[in-house]
């Protein structure tokens, strides 16, 4: 599994928490996206980046898209980082928005990361709660998955942190 350049992209720590596990595992570096060095990334086999989700944007892709030329012949997998548990209709949505612009061949995993609403910026705070209120007006049988995680974590200090959700990563870089 040598070869491989992990990056991060993590504004409150759970997709760095990944990045560091995955780079442990896989014996090379976690850098944060911002501070990669090109010809570190140039020289890599894989791209592996870890990046938290916000608004359905998967943080670090902009990254990937800009410096696309340091991916050509590479394997690119994207480790997705949400509050929300597995949804198989979400992370297709998240897939649809974020491969747009990436090798054909880029692949999206998902891992559930952590929820502090204290650790929040006051927009991201503000943003959840208005959410939140938005998503508690409605019939708790129509909720999707996702809001039903937001209800339940409002106010709570959460970490669903947890390496079994990088099994799926190790599985598919032991055959790519």
């Amino acid at each position: 599994m040598n070869h491989s350049v992990v990056l991060y992209s993590s504004r409150y720590g759970a997709a760095k928490e990944y990045a560091r596990m995955l780079s442990e595992s896989l014996g090379c570096t976690a850098y944060n996206v911002k501070e990669t060095p090109l010809d570190v990334a140039g020289q890599a086999r894989r791209i592996i980046l870890c990046g938290g989700i916000y608004a359905g944007g998967l943080s670090g892709v902009s990254w990937l898209r800009k410096n696309s030329r340091v991916l050509k012949d590479k394997k690119v997998v994207l480790f997705a980082v949400g509050a929300s548990p597995w949804d198989e209709k979400s992370v297709r949505q998240i897939q649809e928005r974020n491969l747009k612009g990436l090798p054909p061949d880029t692949v999206l995993f998902y891992g559930r990361g952590a929820w502090d609403e204290s650790a929040m910026s006051f927009t991201d705070r503000t943003l959840c709660r208005m959410l939140q209120k938005s998503v508690a007006k409605k019939d708790p049988d129509a909720c999707e998955p996702w809001e039903k995680a937001l209800l339940e974590a409002s106010g709570r200090s959460c970490s669903w942190i947890d390496e079994k959700y990088l099994e799926p990563v190790y599985r598919y870089l032991e055959t790519n």
